[in-house]
């Protein structure tokens, strides 16, 4: 069965001014930067889109605005799921469900506190499903504050039923993500890795595409795996290593680094981030970033990719 989501897909950072306003034009040309380097769709109002803090007339000002710059290219989903509270959190997700996205993307960590059970996330999540009943749902394993990974059950009940569309998994685990292409196989649940080191081998277990934080530095490198991983097998695992070692730039200032590596290669944005201090990003981060995009530059002429 081949899946309507699929592919790799940004998870979208969010371009402010140096004000600390969002920069809306910014948006629109990230949004054509990603479309025009192969991106199959686009996750805004993610983690990485800072979406814990923003305002929520800016996660819906942004949701809009990538559905506006998109024009039908891609699909868009957004989450910005972010409350404390079950009814706030039932307000937001309905609230994005009316900006023109393809699917509102259910938080895991927002449904239950930490120190509650699968009872209480259960719980929850079905009412969520009950109140909103016309409005397509993904769901996003996110690791801030903290990591909830989805039980068997849960997941398989999901997919069974059609509640789910998109899951972008942040298990780190090559063993549960064989085990979930077997609980989701044969439903309309797409399976998403957010972790690169994983994802060929993901890929090859019957996973459905990428939605990751490098996405926002070299998605067409990602793509090119994508694509050729079936009919290039040993170039797609030189390709995976490189990308491996490149996504510890993850673990340094990101998204301050992405924002200057997209300002680096067709995005003019400024550094302004509100979940990150700008000056994370020392004389060694710029260094690492530059020699990040040569390196890209180099794979791209081993790829036959054309910029």
């Amino acid at each position: 069965m081949k899946k309507i989501y699929n592919g790799c897909w940004p998870t979208m950072i969010t371009p402010f001014t140096e004000e600390n306003k969002v920069d809306f034009k910014a948006v629109s040309a990230l949004v054509d930067w990603y479309v025009e380097r192969g991106c199959d769709g686009i996750f805004a109002v993610c983690q990485s889109s800072e979406m814990f803090f923003l305002s929520e007339q800016e996660k819906l000002d942004i949701a809009k605005a990538v559905v506006e710059a998109s024009d039908g290219r891609v699909k868009v989903i957004a989450s910005g799921h972010t409350a404390d509270g079950h009814h706030q959190q039932i307000q937001q997700l309905g609230a994005m469900a009316e900006t023109g996205i393809d699917a509102v993307v259910l938080v895991a960590n927002r449904m239950a506190k930490q120190e509650e059970g699968e009872t209480v996330f259960t719980a929850n999540a079905e009412d969520i499903f009950a109140q909103l009943p016309s409005v397509t749902f993904g769901l996003y394993e996110c690791p801030y504050p903290y990591l909830r990974l989805l039980s068997d059950e849960f997941l398989a009940s999901c997919a069974k039923r059609g509640k789910l569309v998109f899951l972008k998994d942040v298990s780190c685990s090559l063993e549960i993500e064989k085990r979930r292409v077997e609980l989701v196989k044969g439903t309309d649940l797409a399976l998403f890795n957010a972790n690169t080191s994983t994802l060929l081998d993901s890929l090859i277990a019957g996973y459905h595409g990428y939605n990751g934080v490098m996405a926002n530095f070299h998605i067409d490198i990602y793509k090119w795996m994508y694509t050729h991983y079936k009919t290039q097998p040993e170039l797609a695992r030189e390709v995976s290593d490189f990308l491996t070692i490149a996504g510890i730039t993850e673990a340094r200032s990101y998204p301050v680094n992405a924002k200057y590596h997209c300002d680096l290669t067709g995005v003019p944005m400024s550094l302004t981030t509100r979940s990150k201090s700008v000056s994370l990003l020392n004389e060694n981060g710029i260094h690492e970033i530059e020699s990040l995009i040569r390196l890209e530059s180099a794979m791209r002429k081993r790829l036959g990719l054309n910029l």
